[in-house]
């Protein structure tokens, strides 16, 4: 049943009740809850899920996170997955170390050593190697020949000293073959012999001594002394370098180094033993390599081991080119997403996500409690102490909490994403300036601000209407027209403006023609909404079909396209509108997609179309006579702005909501709709029954014409024969 809606049913402000502080700073004292704590109270499930994927142990119990960018999903994981770090299960901090390996000279030998043992034995082999360069000076006599029993000597002691310094068992081959190496080292130049004049310098090989150089990978010492019981890393910007490891291109100093000294770690070995944070999206768009880094990722999920290679050379390598052994690696992937971008790498790579056991569901809206409005009345206070800006008034509070309504567009749920409540805060502290406390004035001076920073495009359209070169009318009674209601998106601007459709009716068989589909103007959306439109004609006067009728339906001066069914309502009643010849109130917009039984359903961008239209008839002179009719379905979705309600309640604007078609054409026209008989037919002088009557006219029209053209042709047929 039509309704003309209250100011109080256009808006979310009645509903919230007045804050009981005066300032969000009463707030901070009231309960000893952190930024993340209030974030997490909306996010209930979400939490309760992310903690348990990140207690889980066993290999391959991957999390991924799905939310909308701004909803807390990455902040919160982050802050969730530091928690987790500090009070979870000891896994024991390990360095990564990379040693030559003696046995393999191009291949290099791992080691996982206790945290800070890694630098500990970096350093004592640099100290090692400075005392080894000063003793095997010493060790040559006045004819040049190396006393290898003095070096054997100096060199037990001194790998005594090593093991006594660093006692673990994974040391042992190393410091084992310490000394066999230097001797032999000794016996090779000794054979080669030297000429004599600079033996003591030719003895020293800085390509020989950095073979027992450590090269540390993985220095885990700051997270030993912050109690960290596992590493936590987050990479902002993967590659496979960054990700997997690389090799160090040879060039100036590093080309006369050993191989093993050029490895670079990722941060796959930067959290060996604890978590990884990624973004999907990161990885999708990478320029070239993005659909290889998920392969490569998934490997590593699947195999468990890491290698690191010679990214540079790696497509002149091939297959063949790694020549490093793999690493076993034990990470747990926590994979931030937004839906869109997972489902397109689930459609793309639909094995991936098998090694995501763990599903985190972030939600992009809450139902509107007193609860969640407290909570986020704690956020604001402690954002505002955080960022060190003023505090807001409990007016200003309702406010914001209006703009998470605008944000959700729906009047029982509020918004999620903080990120835009964060940055209207300080776009508040900006107006407010040295104010102490920012109250409701200061927000909506913010939002006001907004608005027009935004309005270019918008204000461009208005004027071509006000200067009358796009052709709007919005007062007086026309025939098939009617001001239909488009909602445009570019970049951070998002507005409703009208457009003229008009309509023509005449006797044929064509039925409804889309002018815009024709010529190849209309999506695939808008089509359906025609062909709906024109099968719930056809059905509403089933006792005439065929229908003898002709019809055109176009958007005037639209040369961009046309997309979307929200215009079926509007095009619905311009062709009602010239069937049977009455006017339409051309202040009354109408925004709505019917169905085929007539219903009208909700259609998104609700409060942009409203407002961008009120705009329209503000310049051009309001009556009291303008307004929109909308699906009645969309009222909850109403969250206006502050002038378009006082319009309303000043009776110079109105918002009409139906749940039938027939109920927004007999307004528009004021002749009652009808009622269909059983017969299919509808008495008296109704608006169904005038469009009837017209119809049978056309086909009455359409038969004797098609009689006449009969006889003229059989007339003239007679007429070549003679």
């Amino acid at each position: 049943m039509m309704q003309v809606l209250s100011p109080n049913e256009m808006t979310v402000s009645y509903k919230l009740s007045p804050m009981s502080f005066e300032s969000t700073e009463e707030l901070l004292d009231a309960a000893d809850l952190g930024l993340n704590d209030y974030g997490w109270k909306l996010q209930p499930e979400a939490q309760k899920t992310l903690m348990m994927g990140l207690s889980l142990q066993q290999a391959g119990s991957n999390v991924l996170v799905l939310g909308t960018p701004g909803s807390g999903r990455a902040g919160l994981t982050m802050a969730a997955m530091k928690a987790s770090a500090v009070t979870g299960i000891d896994s024991s901090l390990t360095d990564l170390v990379a040693l030559y390996d003696f046995s393999q000279q191009a291949c290099v030998n791992y080691i996982k050593l206790p945290a800070g043992l890694g630098a500990q034995l970096r350093t004592v082999m640099d100290s090692f190697i400075k005392g080894l360069i000063a003793e095997m000076q010493q060790w040559l006599d006045a004819s040049g020949q190396v006393n290898l029993s003095k070096a054997e000597t100096w060199l037990e002691e001194r790998v005594d000293g090593l093991r006594s310094q660093l006692s673990s068992a994974k040391l042992s081959s190393f410091f084992n073959i310490i000394k066999p190496e230097v001797l032999a080292y000794l016996q090779a130049w000794q054979q080669v012999g030297n000429d004599g004049d600079n033996g003591s310098d030719s003895i020293i090989n800085d390509s020989f001594l950095s073979r027992f150089r450590v090269n540390l990978l993985v220095d885990q010492r700051a997270n030993l002394t912050s109690g960290v019981k596992q590493p936590v890393v987050e990479e902002k910007d993967p590659g496979f370098a960054a990700l997997f490891g690389m090799l160090e291109t040879a060039v100036g100093e590093a080309a006369q180094w050993p191989e093993f000294l050029r490895l670079r770690a990722g941060s796959l070995h930067q959290a060996d033993g604890g978590m990884l944070l990624l973004h999907l999206r990161d990885l999708m768009q990478d320029e070239g390599n993005g659909s290889a880094l998920l392969e490569k990722l998934y490997r590593l999920m699947r195999n468990r081991e890491v290698q690191i290679e010679d990214w540079a050379n790696h497509a002149q390598q091939g297959a063949g080119g790694n020549r490093h052994a793999a690493l076993p690696v034990h990470v747990k992937i926590v994979m931030i997403a937004s839906r869109e971008d997972y489902y397109d790498c689930l459609e793309a790579q639909p094995d991936f996500f098998d090694f995501f056991p763990i599903k985190v569901e972030f939600e992009d809206r809450v139902t509107a409690t007193l609860d969640n409005y407290a909570w986020i009345a704690g956020y604001i206070a402690r954002k505002c102490q955080q960022q060190a800006l003023s505090h807001f008034s409990g007016a200003a509070v309702n406010v914001l909490l209006q703009f998470m309504h605008r944000l959700e567009e729906d009047q029982g749920r509020i918004s999620t994403h903080f990120a835009h409540l964060d940055q209207l805060m300080h776009e508040s502290a900006a107006v407010a300036d040295d104010a102490r406390l920012i109250t409701d004035v200061h927000v909506k001076q913010a939002l006001s601000a907004r608005l027009l920073r935004q309005q270019f495009f918008e204000a461009q359209i208005r004027d071509s209407i006000i200067d009358n070169e796009l052709l709007i009318q919005v007062h007086g009674n026309v025939v098939g027209q009617v001001n239909g209601l488009t909602h445009i998106e570019l970049g951070d601007a998002s507005f409703g403006s009208p457009i003229r459709i008009t309509a023509r009716c005449y006797p044929g068989r064509s039925g409804v023609i889309n002018i815009d589909r024709e010529v190849n103007m209309s999506g695939p959306t808008h089509d359906k909404g025609i062909y709906i439109l024109q099968n719930w004609l056809s059905a509403s006067f089933w006792a005439l079909a065929p229908l003898s009728l002709s019809a055109s339906l176009v958007f005037e001066q639209e040369y961009n396209g046309v997309e979307g069914d929200s215009a079926s309502c509007a095009e619905l009643f311009a062709l009602l509108s010239a069937l049977t010849g009455l006017p339409i109130k051309q202040g009354m917009a109408v925004t709505g997609a019917l169905n085929q039984f007539g219903e009208v359903m909700p259609i998104g961008g609700i409060n942009e179309k409203i407002e961008g239209y009120f705009r329209v008839c503000e310049a051009l002179g309001l009556n009291g006579e303008q307004g929109v009719i909308i699906p009645k379905r969309n009222q909850r979705h109403l969250i206006l702005d502050e002038s378009v309600v006082t319009a309303v309640n000043n009776g110079m604007f109105k918002i009409i909501a139906i749940d039938h078609v027939l109920e927004g054409i007999a307004h528009l026209t004021e002749c009652e709709a009808g009622t269909q008989e059983a017969d299919g037919t509808y008495a008296g002088d109704s608006l169904m029954a005038r469009a009837q009557s017209a119809l049978a006219s056309y086909r009455h029209t359409l038969e004797r014409n098609q009689a006449r053209m009969a006889y003229f042709q059989q007339h003239q047929d007679n007429h070549l024969n003679l």
